[in-house]
């Protein structure tokens, strides 16, 4: 069973579905994208704390891993995201 099966016949939310075809669509060949958590909620059409809480579910599912990235004036940037393609 591939990934698209056992995602869609998993438990998860619809949201955490939609925000991973998201991430998975704008996924380079290694499974990364970094797009900020604005720029999904606005495409998708959701709010920025569901996006989060989709992002959360889709890790603790084993779908995504995410890590923080850093400019180099130690600001916070967009996170990176590494989707099991």
């Amino acid at each position: 069973m591939g990934y698209f099966t056992s995602l869609y016949a998993s438990e998860l939310p619809h949201r955490a579905v939609s925000v991973y075809m998201y991430l998975k669509d704008r996924a380079d060949k290694d499974g990364k994208c970094y797009p900020a958590i604005g720029t999904i909620a606005g495409e998708l059409k959701l709010s920025r704390s569901t996006v989060k809480r989709a992002i959360a579910d889709l890790e603790k599912n084993g779908y995504l891993r995410k890590e923080l990235r850093w400019r180099e004036n130690g600001g916070k940037s967009s996170n990176m995201y590494y989707v099991k393609i």
